[in-house]
């Protein structure tokens, strides 16, 4: 599995608009619509026109609609809707329109959708600085045309500044912020969606990666178990070789030393037929002559004080009626044991752990617990459980491994004990 290149973040496009997205827009469009309708019909109920001598209703309301249908395309044609937004905005003013509250918060939601969501980020730039010089200018226009015009009511001005030089600085600072906001605002919105993708891109990565960690991790968990069934045929069929050579060379010199070698080679045989007989699957495992030297279940105990001694209280318990079991699956039980009680300590933060043995009617069952931190405690999802779980299915085994309940992990493997015929 090959990895995918990380793209230049700096030359990130945004995908396009999802169909729910789209219909988002659909509803946005809906709702300006309806609260421009409303906030237009209460002005005119009211009389607080911002013009002198505006338009009837009806015309006033065919402005907010041409003003608003765009929106329901904004975030497909970003750019497009801006530049339509913006001089039907300065039209609507122009033919003295009796309300700018909703018409300004649709020019502001088009100048941030250019920003959050225009691909190409030069013309989304410059572009939106077009639009807002463009609007200072429709504003520089209309300050001066109306300090020529006649004055303004002022009856109530108490500050300490000229009421005309209030007015004009107020309409500026205010559409400074306006516009610097409207960029700003879909600035971020831009970056938000880029640090989004570079996320999700490197929550793929690291996905992908475990995967290649976790496919190396069982490609040498097998390799070992390949060289341990190396081991099982190599050594069996030498000791059968060497024997059946010395019962040709004795058998008619010495009838009774021939006999033993071909019982040798016969016991030999059966040995690891049984042997190979109980790991058949993908792979086998484990020689016979290093599983009579490799730990087993009597092993357990000083697994147990090498964790005491790491600082945790652990607990034992066998159940069951205690037998032999085949060497391959004592020493899986004790890896399975070593292996959980080794994560316990690196991992799980914990202060008690309990072991238990069940021996079952056709099965060995193993059970470890911690108290520890839950999902990062115990056995961590590395290559510790690839590794158990390659070894138990050698046996036919199973392996459950999770967070407890309450707290703490679980640890539970069950390895078949029959031999098979």
């Amino acid at each position: 599995m090959t990895g995918v290149e990380e793209p230049v973040w700096n030359e990130w496009r945004r995908p396009g608009p999802t169909p729910a997205q789209r219909r988002r827009d659909i509803g946005i469009a809906v709702i300006v619509l309806l609260c421009a309708v409303e906030v237009t019909t209460l002005v005119n109920s009211m009389g607080a026109y911002v013009f002198k001598d505006p338009p009837g209703l009806l015309a006033q309301l065919a402005w907010v609609l041409a003003l608003s249908v765009p929106l329901v395309v904004r975030r497909r044609y970003p750019l497009a809707v801006m530049l339509v937004v913006s001089a039907l905005f300065i039209a609507a003013q122009v033919n003295k329109a009796g309300d700018t509250l909703v018409p300004s918060a649709i020019l502001f939601l088009a100048i941030f959708t250019v920003g959050a969501w225009e691909q190409n980020r030069l013309v989304a730039r410059w572009s939106r600085i077009g639009v807002i010089v463009a609007m200072f200018l429709w504003l520089g226009f209309s300050l001066v045309r109306a300090l020529l015009g006649p004055k303004g009511n002022f009856e109530n001005a108490a500050g300490p500044l000229d009421p005309v030089l209030a007015s004009v600085l107020y309409g500026l600072e205010f559409n400074i912020f306006f516009f610097l906001f409207a960029y700003v605002v879909g600035e971020m919105a831009w970056s938000g969606a880029r640090r989004r993708a570079q996320l999700e891109f490197q929550a793929e990565e690291l996905r992908r990666s475990q995967e290649r960690n976790t496919a190396g991790a069982i490609a040498a968990e097998r390799l070992r178990i390949a060289r341990d069934l190396h081991d099982v045929v190599a050594h069996h069929v030498s000791v059968m070789g060497i024997q059946a050579g010395a019962a040709r060379r004795v058998l008619d010199s010495d009838p009774a030393m021939a006999r033993d070698a071909l019982q040798t080679v016969e016991q030999t045989a059966r040995t690891a037929i049984n042997e190979l007989r109980g790991l058949l699957g993908v792979l086998r495992a484990d020689a016979q002559e290093e599983l009579r030297a490799a730990p087993g279940l009597d092993d357990l105990p000083e697994l147990f004080e090498n964790a005491r001694a790491a600082g945790l209280e652990v607990s034992h318990g066998v159940y069951g009626s205690p037998r032999e079991v085949p060497s391959g699956v004592a020493l899986s039980a004790y890896r399975v044991v070593q292996e959980a009680l080794t994560n316990v300590v690196k991992h799980a933060d914990a202060q008690h752990v309990d072991v238990r043995m069940r021996f079952l009617d056709s099965a060995l069952e193993l059970e470890i617990t911690d108290d520890g931190r839950g999902p990062s405690s115990s056995t961590d999802a590395g290559f510790g459980l690839v590794g158990m779980r390659e070894r138990l299915a050698v046996h036919g085994g199973s392996l459950e491994a999770g967070p407890r309940r309450d707290a703490g992990y679980l640890v539970r493997a069950s390895l078949p004990t029959e031999e098979k015929a």
